[in-house]
């Protein structure tokens, strides 16, 4: 009995209790490997909406803080608006705009590139001058050189070093930035060629008559706030006068942003109850230009001069794609394009909705495994109703 038993416990595991075993072990794998797997995806979407949340939300906020203050020493009606010309040593370029179908570089509080499905282009203009919209008049005609004749025996809130428009008066004409040279001692202002004023040639761009033509301070050339920003590839980019290295080619700012929107708010009240120093307000929303003050022309200085806001759009996405659901061969976390502005605001204001292409050129990952955010803002342009 005690050999039986022996032999009974060297048996050991049976070959179907092994088969049983494996078939359990490997049941336990697949449901672990399958949680792990869920856990991973989940994990991915959460960080993705956070990264595509964080993204949104800074490069909005950067583009706001520009817009607050656009306008800023250019809110003169001869300025705001003004066909400028522009020679700078670092290349940077005035945006372009259309009036009546002719391309001009306006100096306003914002430029836009309408690109339709795709992003656009935003410039916001803003000078740093204390003196504001402070300005002397041209006493003698200027057909040339590196001076002007002022009206004022010593111009007050002209330095060395500032950055300066010449506007005639009454608008119509081109006007010109230059850069101080020389604090003026006298009712001379210079605006010699050099190395350390990046805006001058020696002359300006254009002439100007005696009596007919108005200087304004804009401020300091390294706080000039001449900005474009753009999105290109994924990532939102900047040019501007007062970063190093990004007058003519933009830097990157935030990446993972596949798109910038902006739309015009114009003032379209007829001109005996437009009164914009009571208050600018936004009856039209608009990505091109339109005949704002109702001249028959479209995009003069008057329609400039009835922006009253500006509608932003950034959409941003997750960093890392998500991949198809089994057995299918495409994503579907995105599956079409989104619409931007489609909510009416101010109230009784129709919205100009529109849509956004989200592929990005060279991305080998298609879009619709990326998840998006639409961060939108409307931003008051308070500067164009604070004018002489």
């Amino acid at each position: 009995m005690k050999t039986s038993h022996s032999m009974l416990r060297a048996r050991g595991f049976s070959i179907v209790e092994l088969m049983v075993s494996v078939v359990v072990g490997l049941l336990a794998v697949m449901f672990a490997t399958r949680l792990m797997v869920t856990s991973e995806q989940t994990k991915a979407a959460s960080l993705g909406g956070s990264d595509s949340m964080q993204n949104g939300m800074l490069a909005l906020f950067s583009i706001n803080t520009d817009a607050a203050q656009a306008g800023w020493g250019l809110n003169d009606d001869l300025v705001n608006g003004c066909n400028t010309v522009l020679t700078d040593s670092e290349n940077f370029m005035l945006a372009t705009a259309q009036r009546d179908g002719v391309a001009i570089t306006p100096l306003a509080p914002v430029v836009i590139r309408n690109n339709g499905t795709r992003s656009d282009e935003v410039t916001l203009y803003s000078g740093s001058s204390l003196a504001g919209a402070g300005s002397v008049r041209i006493q003698y005609d200027y057909t040339g050189g590196p001076e002007v004749d002022t009206d004022s025996a010593q111009p007050f809130g002209f330095n060395q070093g500032d950055v300066i428009v010449v506007a005639p008066e009454p608008a119509g004409g081109n006007c010109s930035l230059a850069q101080v040279s020389v604090s003026p001692t006298s009712s001379k202002l210079r605006f010699d060629a050099g190395g350390a004023f990046r805006f001058n040639t020696g002359a300006l761009a254009t002439n100007y008559q005696g009596g007919h033509a108005r200087v304004f301070a804009l401020g300091r050339m390294d706080k000039l706030s001449f900005h474009t920003w753009s999105v290109s590839n994924g990532v939102l980019r900047l040019r501007a006068t007062d970063l190093a290295g990004a007058s003519e080619n933009p830097q990157s700012v935030v990446d993972n942003v596949v798109a910038l929107k902006a739309q015009y708010g114009f003032d379209v009240r007829p001109a005996a109850t437009f009164t914009p120093e009571a208050g600018m307000q936004v009856g039209r929303w608009s990505a091109d230009m339109v005949d704002a003050d109702g001249d028959a022309s479209t995009g003069n200085a008057g329609d400039f001069q009835r922006i009253a806001a500006v509608r932003l759009a950034v959409i941003a996405r997750s960093a890392m794609p998500e991949r198809p659901a089994p057995g299918q061969t495409t994503c579907s976390a995105t599956t079409a394009p989104l619409t931007v502005f489609g909510t009416a605001s101010p109230a009784g204001v129709p919205a100009a909705p529109a849509t956004v292409e989200l592929d990005v050129p060279g991305d080998p990952v298609s879009w619709t495994c990326y998840r998006y955010r639409v961060f939108e803002t409307i931003v008051p342009i308070r500067n164009s109703g604070w004018r002489p």
